[in-house]
Formats: C-alpha cells, sequence, structure tokens
C-alpha cells in the first residue's frame, strides 16, 4: 500500500497559508480603516467573508502546488511552481499596496497582472496534473471578483 504524502501537503498548505498570514497580519490596521471609511462597490461582502474564503483558497492553493510537486520532473513543473512563487509574491503585496498605502489604482494593475500569473499557473498545472490545475479554479474567480471589488473601490473613492 502505498504511503499518503501528507508531510508534503502539509508544508505546501502552511506555505500558502502563511503567506496569506502574514500578508492579514501586516494589514490589519489597513483593512480596519478601509472597513470604517471606505465606499464599497454593490455586491460587497461582509467583511468576515474575507477570511474564511481566502483560509480555503490558501488551502486549496497548498494542496495544488503539493501535487505539482510531486509530479515527475519537466520543464512544465518547474515553470508551474515558479508561476506559483510569482502570483503568491503578487497576491501578499497586492494587500499591503490595496489596504495600508490605499493606492487603489495601482493595486487594480497589480491585481490584472497578478490574475494573468495565476491564469498562466492554471494552463501550466493543467500540463503537469489536471487536478491540480483545476483546484486552482476557485482562486481565479475569486481574484477576477476581487477585480471588480477593487475597481469599484477605486472609482468611488
Amino acid at each position: 500500500m502505498k504511503k499518503f504524502p501528507w508531510k508534503t501537503y502539509a508544508a505546501w498548505i502552511l506555505l500558502a497559508e502563511a503567506v496569506g498570514g502574514l500578508s492579514g497580519w501586516l494589514t490589519r490596521e489597513g483593512t480596519k480603516l478601509y472597513t470604517e471609511s471606505i465606499v464599497q462597490p454593490p455586491l460587497s461582502p461582509p467583511a468576515i467573508v474575507f477570511p474564511i474564503v481566502w483560509a480555503g483558497l490558501y488551502a486549496l492553493m497548498g494542496v495544488s502546488a503539493a501535487r505539482i510537486w510531486m509530479a515527475p520532473p519537466s520543464d512544465a513543473r518547474r515553470l508551474g511552481l515558479w508561476l506559483f512563487a510569482g502570483q503568491l509574491t503578487f497576491n501578499f503585496f497586492w494587500s499591503i499596496i490595496f489596504f495600508n498605502l490605499q493606492w487603489f489604482g495601482f493595486a487594480l494593475l497589480w491585481l490584472f497582472v497578478m490574475w494573468a500569473l495565476i491564469a498562466a499557473m492554471v494552463l501550466v498545472f493543467y500540463r503537469v496534473e489536471s487536478l491540480a490545475a483545476r483546484l486552482q479554479l476557485p482562486y481565479l474567480v475569486w481574484v477576477a471578483f476581487a477585480g471588480y471589488l477593487n475597481a469599484g473601490v477605486w472609482l468611488l473613492n
């Protein structure tokens, strides 16, 4: 019987959650100020929704990346992991740009690049393992929705 690689999954999930957690911790004051003083667009969810959704998305990101990590070595695998690191870096800094600096226009441009990195990652992941790519689709959709929210905040403020 093949042993389940729980340590690999745990490591990748912890990495993704740690990036999200650190970003959330660094932007806690900016997020509070945002919630209290910024005009938000229609369809904006209650503030409590965001940490719940993001925790789930970071877990899916970690599972997906672990599956790619465990795949046989290939150029697509290596590129996919680089794209994963790139989009996660953009993800980390978007919160700082948006909540702490409140550079809403620049944050929207940053988010476009992040979305493109995620889309490229999904396509490359699909070449390595289709389930890993499909696990990233909720993230891609949520970031598109975040783009709508970001654009709304920029236009309304």
